[in-house]
């Protein structure tokens, strides 16, 4: 069967995809992945997900600033990616992948420089109103603090407590739930929580495949439908419809 399915959160532009692009693009469309949002994390990936979005009408872009790349980057580095974002708006869905991931910080100064960078691109998403996709890893909470006055937010790859996610969708913010889903007990419990109007569906492909060991891409997505569906005990038809639907709302398709 085939269902028409939005992957919100892929990196399609990533070097793992360069022998067979087009051919993963047409592999997502033959399996009802009817459009897709690519991610970028830092200037050469913002580059070609405009690139990416420009070919391919059902691609989308959004522009982003990884907290691993403001943790590690000289200030010049992370003005250069923010005046790109901002210059390139028109062309976007949305702001994003960026936060704070704290789990791979070494030490307080990476954790300041990370919420330094992030305050400058709330102001960008408040500024343009612009959706804000968030990339969270022992932070959400505190993400959650410095975004709440923003309209549109996503949470992509979505990983921390049910206590936390209940205040995000409390808000009225989306909740992205990657195909970790397919295997992972905690995001199959968080699905079971979640709200089916904030929920999103994303592959975060090249990573995170339902098929342990091989890289992933957007025609997995349909993996995802189907698992949660049987969480639910609903139709994959309807968990696709109101995701897509949730997808459309949130970003503006």
């Amino acid at each position: 069967m085939s269902y028409n399915i939005i992957d919100s959160h892929c990196h399609l532009d990533f070097k793992k995809f360069n022998k067979d692009r087009e051919e993963a693009i047409e592999r997502a469309n033959l399996n009802g992945v009817t459009e897709l949002i690519n991610s970028g994390i830092d200037y050469k990936t913002n580059e070609s997900s405009l690139k990416l979005s420009g070919k391919y009408p059902n691609i989308h872009a959004t522009l982003g600033l990884s907290p691993m790349v403001a943790s590690n980057s000289k200030d010049n580095v992370v003005d250069d990616i923010l005046s790109q974002i901002e210059q390139n708006l028109e062309a976007t869905v949305g702001i994003g992948e960026a936060g704070m991931d704290f789990y791979h910080c070494k030490n307080e100064s990476e954790k300041d420089d990370q919420l330094q960078a992030f305050k400058k691109v709330v102001e960008l998403a408040d500024s343009f109103d612009k959706t804000l996709v968030i990339h969270g890893r022992d932070a959400e909470d505190k993400i959650l603090n410095l975004v709440q006055h923003l309209d549109n937010v996503v949470f992509h790859c979505y990983s921390g407590s049910i206590e936390t996610m209940k205040k995000i969708t409390g808000m009225g913010y989306y909740i992205s739930i990657a195909t970790l889903v397919c295997f992972s007990k905690h995001h199959q419990f968080l699905v079971r929580e979640l709200p089916i109007d904030k929920t999103l569906l994303e592959t975060d492909s090249p990573y995170l495949s339902p098929h342990r060991g091989k890289r992933n891409e957007p025609a997995f997505i349909v993996n995802s439908v189907e698992t949660i569906a049987n969480i639910l005990n609903t139709d994959a038809s309807y968990i696709a419809y109101k995701t897509a639907e949730n997808t459309n709302r949130v970003f503006g398709l």
